[in-house]
């Protein structure tokens, strides 16, 4: 089963965007979505609040995700959270795409 990770960093003057800036930039973010299990990582900035950035960062399964956190690439990742001195929020998630009600469907739009 999947699990989906969202993580929120906020920092202070722009901060958090240049930590994904340079995630991206470093290739890190890169190497991360080439680890075996990655299914998605990718950064967003909410509208209502532009000092944090928002990962979206999916693993097939939980071991995949142990993996990633045993991995040199969370060292790297750590250092640059310290150098831009963010604070992170996670919220983890079990996708349950099978239960979507009907009704809700109806609010859905896919591309064909």
């Amino acid at each position: 089963m999947s699990i989906v990770v969202n993580l929120y960093y906020t920092g202070k003057n722009g901060a958090a965007r240049a930590f994904a800036e340079e995630m991206t930039a470093s290739g890190i973010a890169e190497k991360v979505r080439a680890e075996k299990g990655n299914l998605r990582y990718e950064y967003f900035i909410p509208l209502s609040d532009p000092e944090t950035v928002l990962l979206i960062d999916c693993w097939e399964d939980g071991e995949a995700l142990d993996r990633h956190h045993e991995s040199p690439l969370m060292a790297a990742i750590a250092s640059l959270r310290e150098k831009y001195d963010l604070t992170v929020r996670a919220e983890r998630f079990l996708p349950d795409s099978e239960s979507i009600s009907e009704k809700d469907k109806e609010y859905l739009k896919t591309r064909r």
